[in-house]
């Protein structure tokens, strides 16, 4: 099975060392599509960008006599020109698009092995978004049994290649899952989530979120997974916040083709652009019209931009950021945003794979209310034992020793013992001056869930100030303490 060492991790995100038959790549990674009938950056250039790993298609180069000849006399890698591994497609994005192909399951996947593809695919079947159950069921019943087929052929542990266990089941979560888990049970070396470029061309990314969940819970925790089709920089922290290690895509050409300029924040039309907000070595050497008259400058700047992206995730990674990172990101495009929303049902979930401790806690909006970190800390309230009279609050003031337990309120954390105060999460959090309703509310729930653990243990004051006057939970927290005070702070400070 694969050798797959993961080195950091944050959210469901992870930086890993992906060993192939040539060699280690590290991932998160973006693997450029390179078509072998037409290629306008050379394999071996693409290392300049920082790529580890290509991705071709191996029906095209099948169906091709002249390619097929040289691919199965000198092999995959001699045909693009490079040393780096290789992943190759099955033609299932044919099969998609053009309803037929022109080969079997066993023949692509024997062709595959042939020319020495570093990671082979089944001949999978993608179901479109939005169609019925039944088409769906009937194309996911289809894949599994090419996944069992491709296994047989391809036992573990016997060649040199790696093989890939597609995921698919249109947008039914179900499906996906049981998928997920049929294919976990055969054992592949990774796995690759297909069927979702509609969801990507439409930005339906909240639909895409239920789909990589659905399908991440129900796979090895072990083995890397691969996101097919997604290549605008735009979702990779999205993508990797919920667990996908490898993406793929020809967006840095087909957007070029189509004079179209990416960014991290979205995509801009070349055209409508007055200067290059951009620092890379294309941008920096040429001028907008430059850009404007050369695709291959600008397939150039979009591989920059991409590779970037990827380099700026691993790094939110690796010093604990990228919800942070998610945040700014989400904030480029509304159904970005959507997406975000709906990761925030899944936050128990992602908590369990998120790191106990990291870089400070960093308040960006109301989503960060429900962040895996706050859902941790109401999950260890039961931690905290009290006795005789507690005093929770939202300001420290003067008078406060004449209590047992003092338990300080903050946002979105709710009520702390004040000796915890200069430590994780609460003590290490930045958050604004003026703070938003959720965060409140967060906060006041976690004051319910303390007072309720603790019913009948301890007399508990509930000091508040002003900020806080007129929220429905303090009629909720009264039934539960001995007194309910409002600090005046303009007094109390005078």
């Amino acid at each position: 099975m694969t050798n797959f060492e993961i080195q950091h991790k944050d959210l469901m995100g992870r930086i890993g060392k992906l060993c192939t038959a040539h060699g280690y790549i590290e991932t998160p990674a973006i693997l450029p599509v390179i078509n072998p009938n037409i290629i306008s950056i050379e394999a071996a250039e693409l290392k300049h960008y920082g790529a580890e790993m290509l991705i071709t298609n191996a029906y095209i180069i099948y169906r091709k006599q002249d390619l097929r000849e040289e691919a199965l006399k000198t092999g995959i890698h001699s045909l693009l020109g490079t040393d780096m591994p290789i992943m190759t497609d099955s033609g299932s994005y044919q099969l998609y698009e053009y309803k037929d192909v022109e080969v079997s399951n066993a023949k692509i996947l024997e062709f595959q092995q042939r020319i020495g593809s570093d990671v082979c695919v089944p001949l999978d079947i993608p179901t479109a978004p939005y169609s019925n159950r039944e088409r769906a069921k009937g194309d996911l019943d289809v894949t599994l049994n090419r996944l069992r087929e491709a296994r047989n052929l391809m036992p573990a542990n016997e060649q040199a290649n790696m093989l890939a266990g597609v995921v698919q089941g249109s947008t039914f979560t179900d499906l996906r899952a049981d998928s997920a888990r049929q294919a976990a049970e055969l054992g592949f070396d990774l796995y690759a989530i297909g069927g979702v470029v509609p969801l990507l061309e439409s930005h339906d990314f909240a639909r895409l979120v239920d789909i990589i969940i659905a399908s991440k819970r129900n796979l090895p925790l072990n083995a890397p997974v691969h996101l097919f089709g997604a290549g605008h920089p735009m979702l990779f922290a999205l993508a990797v916040a919920l667990g996908c290690d490898l993406f793929d895509s020809a967006a840095y050409a087909l957007f070029a083709k189509d004079k179209r300029y990416l960014t991290n924040e979205g995509t801009k039309k070349i055209g409508n652009l007055r200067a290059l907000p951009c620092s890379c070595p294309v941008c920096s050497a040429h001028s907008v019209a430059e850009l404007k008259e050369s695709k291959d400058l600008l397939a150039s700047h979009n591989l920059w931009v991409t590779f970037e992206e990827m380099r700026t995730v691993k790094q939110s990674i690796a010093e604990g950021s990228l919800w942070e990172l998610c945040e700014r990101r989400c904030r480029a495009y509304p159904s970005l945003l959507d997406a975000l929303e709906r990761i925030t049902n899944y936050s128990t979930l992602i908590e369990k794979y998120d790191t106990a401790t990291k870089r400070p806690f960093f308040y960006l909006s109301h989503y960060s209310a429900h962040r895996p970190e706050v859902v941790r800390y109401s999950n260890r309230l039961n931690r905290f034992y009290v006795s005789h009279s507690v005093l929770i609050t939202t300001k420290e003031e003067p008078g406060e020793e004449k209590f047992d337990h003092i338990f300080l309120v903050k946002p979105p954390f709710g009520p702390y013992p004040v000796e915890l105060k200069e430590t994780y999460p609460v003590g290490q959090s930045e958050i604004p001056v003026t703070i938003d309703d959720e965060a409140r509310t967060v906060a006041l729930q976690n004051v319910v869930k303390l007072l309720m653990m603790n019913k009948g243990k301890a007399k508990f004051v509930f000091r508040y100030d002003n900020s806080w006057e007129g929220h429905p939970l303090l009629e909720e927290i009264s039934k539960h303490v001995e007194l309910m005070e409002n600090i005046d702070l303009h007094n109390l400070h005078r």
